[in-house]
């Protein structure tokens, strides 16, 4: 059985999305023109409570949408040369500011399909990326905008997020992985 370290509870990935959004609001001095675009499948959900976190605060709803990066991925054997992005549900991104959201940012590599993938939909102004969880092992020259937590980690351990939307739970939590 696989030793589980909780590092983050539901009040702590509470609290750091809401840290979270006040930062948004404040680099972008307000959210004008700003789209919130969460990576599928637990980015989807993180975006969704940061934009309810931003309308809390700035009385603002923030267009928001799903972004599917499968077929950007560079870990595929065969990628289609009309690669489109199939369950993807964006609104408008050309000349706004996207703030991309993600989970866990590790190698840097899904980052990098997601902006593929965003740049074939449209020119954003500015695209800045947020992530509950910083776990270091960059592979690509990628920093997020927005951190929740850093977590320093080993490469044989595993970052796993849990959301209620998805797991029923929202943890974050450190594992071994099996040798």
């Amino acid at each position: 059985m696989q030793e589980k370290n909780i590092m983050m509870d539901d009040a702590a990935i509470r609290r750091a999305l809401t840290r979270i959004a006040h930062e948004i609001i404040e680099r972008n001095k307000g959210v004008e023109d700003c789209v919130i675009i969460g990576i599928k499948t637990r980015g989807i959900y993180l975006a969704e409570r940061l934009v309810k976190r931003i309308e809390q605060i700035e009385n603002v709803r923030i267009p928001n949408g799903e972004l599917d990066i499968t077929l950007y991925r560079d870990d595929l054997t065969h990628k289609s040369t009309d690669a489109i992005v199939h369950g993807s549900i964006l609104p408008e991104i050309t000349g706004k500011t996207v703030i991309l959201v993600d989970d866990v940012l590790y190698t840097g590599r899904t980052v990098r399909a997601a902006l593929d993938a965003l740049v074939d939909q449209g020119r954003p102004k500015l695209i800045q990326l947020a992530v509950v969880v910083d776990r270091g092992h960059r592979e690509l020259p990628i920093r997020p905008d927005y951190v929740g937590k850093n977590l320093p980690t080993a490469k044989s351990e595993i970052v796993a997020v849990e959301l209620s939307e998805v797991d029923g739970i929202d943890q974050v939590s450190i594992l071994q992985k099996d040798e």
